[in-house]
């Protein structure tokens, strides 16, 4: 995720990042301005006379309109996914800060400790993972026997809360734990597996594919055909007005589709190596004070 100042105009507007949409489109824009400059020469050089078409600029006016409110409704769902996947890992933050509280305060011995404090931290690495469709064991700490359970799973996330309910089982039929202390623990388990079930919703819900396929079909259509309304005006300069008509148009498209899904690793993505960093550290110190 990009860190910067939301107030330097000066800087943000001469600042060119790899995420720049012309870096993304600059091909497109060619191919567009190309096909643009082609139409502009058939109207120019075969109809000349054919002021007629001048006549589209007021139904340009109204579909341009139309495309606008798409091109808002199209964003705001993005962002509102990524959003709540923001929402969620927040969550996933609290509940791991109050688990590591609530576990080390109940005086369990080192063992014990070390395996809750692995574990919590754990279980939002290997979410960020499965998150991005992969696996890294190599980021968790695991002991040697459950590297070799999770290798077997293709689940890590639900497997790693799995072991933490085998082994609160096992100290509340110990006695180690009781059951108010069990139900106290369990609400924040179920709330990190709720949180997980909701990143995954949004990950695999992505926009309908017929409305995506109809606002890039729309714009396309639209930009293209731009200059018939436009060459007896502009001239030639109507390839320029539509290429940049098409670039503003489809820019909103590649955006929304950047943070729709909001937990890869794209510029625009959410800071989960952060955030997964700062449960870690947050977690061993609160075991460590205890």
């Amino acid at each position: 995720m990009i860190k910067y100042n939301p107030k330097s105009w000066v800087q943000l507007i001469f600042a060119f990042h790899k995420s720049d949409t012309i870096r993304i489109l600059w091909k497109e824009l060619i191919y567009i301005g190309l096909f643009t400059v082609a139409i502009a020469y058939l109207e120019i050089t075969y109809f000349p006379h054919a002021t007629y078409l001048s006549g589209l600029t007021t139904v340009y006016s109204l579909i341009g309109f139309v495309i606008s409110l798409l091109l808002v409704f199209r964003t705001n769902t993005a962002y509102d996914r990524w959003w709540e996947g923001r929402k969620k890992w927040g969550e996933m933050v609290n509940d791991s800060r109050n688990l590591a509280v609530k576990i080390s305060t109940l005086q369990f011995d080192k063992e014990e400790n070390d395996f809750f404090r692995r574990m919590i931290s754990n279980f939002t690495f290997a979410t960020k993972e499965h998150l991005r469709r992969s696996v890294n064991l190599d980021e968790l700490q695991l002991t040697d026997e459950e590297r070799k359970g999770l290798e077997r799973k293709s689940h890590i996330p639900v497997e790693i809360i799995h072991l933490m309910f085998k082994h609160m089982n096992k100290l509340k039929s110990e006695g180690r734990l009781s059951e108010m202390e069990y139900l106290a623990i369990n609400d924040n388990l179920d709330s990190l597996v709720d949180s997980l079930g909701a990143c995954e919703r949004i990950l695999n819900t992505p926009i309908p594919y017929s409305y995506s396929l109809f606002l890039k079909k729309f714009i396309f259509i639209y930009t293209t055909t731009l200059p018939l309304a436009f060459v007896t005006t502009f001239g030639y300069y109507s390839a320029l007005i539509a290429t940049f008509v098409f670039y503003v148009l489809v820019s909103m498209e590649v955006l929304a589709e950047e943070i729709e899904d909001p937990f890869g690793i794209d510029d625009n993505d959410l800071p989960t190596d952060q955030l997964c960093e700062t449960i870690r550290k947050n977690v061993n110190e609160v075991f460590t004070e205890s």
